[in-house]
């Protein structure tokens, strides 16, 4: 699974109007939290391919964070047709994040 975060953000109005199911995830590359999940994320995404998946980099002062209320990483935003219908964060199971993705695959 990739570690890198893309540094350059989607705007919020974007991100509600993706269609179909979309996993926003948070994080840097440099959080150990973020490390850590990476093979519980990719578990789950084995059996979604089909799933879009955004990595965005998040820190103080990120919009799209903030739009999100997001405050510890990784943290895991589960949309359909742009609606949050669920959110994980900091998984510390495969199950945790397969029961997330199924609510929107």
């Amino acid at each position: 699974m990739e570690t890198n975060y893309a540094t350059t953000e989607p705007a919020r109005a974007e991100v509600d109007a993706l269609a179909g199911p979309t996993v926003l995830e948070f994080g840097t590359g440099w959080c150990g939290w973020c490390r850590a999940a990476q093979p519980l994320i990719a578990g789950a995404f084995a059996s979604n391919p089909d799933v879009r998946h955004l990595k965005v980099e998040d820190g103080p002062g990120r919009p799209l964070g903030r739009s999100f209320r997001v405050k510890l990483w990784p943290t895991l935003v589960f949309l359909k047709d742009g609606q949050e219908v669920a959110r994980v964060t900091r998984p510390s199971s495969l199950d945790e994040v397969r029961n997330a993705m199924a609510k929107i695959a």
